[in-house]
């Protein structure tokens, strides 16, 4: 079966693609993130998948657009809600790239975090699925995380510090310290 993995970054997707191709299936990467800013950011993660998936022979298909403007008007006006939106962003573009690519189905490195919302990004999967015609590949990668995490510090894999979005970067700054005594 041919699987397209939609890949946030190396750091999620290297134990993704060792199950998936465990279960013997024929996976293909697909680099779509818009969200991710600021530039130097997105160029960081886009070449280590790049180099990643040159590294162990896997086929990458890119989506490469640095999409920050499209990305911040279509999350502005909920910006507390705006991981749906970023998830039906990236999973409605995999599933439409599944779909004219004659793909079987298609799933995504998101669904190894721990971090983000899993059920909604199954929710907004299954959506993508059904308007596109395309079965969508659930697996709960989330067991594999430490270990990918893991295997990434041992490549020399860029390590990201946050989500990616401008939002989820300012976070990451306003969270309040802890004093240690």
């Amino acid at each position: 079966m041919k699987t397209l993995l939609h890949i946030c970054c190396a750091p999620c997707a290297n134990q993704c693609i060792e199950v998936l191709q465990g279960e013997k299936l024929e996976v293909t990467g697909f680099w779509y993130n818009p969200n991710i800013h600021p530039f130097t950011e997105y160029r960081a993660r886009r070449n280590t998948v790049r180099d990643y998936a040159q590294s162990i022979n896997l086929p990458l298909l890119e989506k490469d657009e640095y999409a920050l403007r499209p990305f911040v008007r279509t999350v502005a006006e909920d910006i507390s809600h705006r991981c749906v939106k970023c998830y039906e962003m990236r999973l409605f573009e995999t599933a439409r790239q599944a779909k004219e690519g004659g793909f079987d189905s298609f799933t995504s490195s998101l669904f190894i975090s721990p971090y983000q919302n899993h059920e909604l990004m199954r929710e907004v999967a299954e959506r993508a699925a059904a308007e596109y015609g395309v079965r969508f590949l659930y697996r709960d990668f989330r067991p594999y995380f430490r270990a990918g995490q893991d295997k990434a510090r041992e490549l020399g894999f860029y390590m990201q510090k946050y989500c990616g979005c401008v939002f989820s970067e300012e976070e990451r700054y306003l969270k309040p310290k802890k004093i240690i005594l």
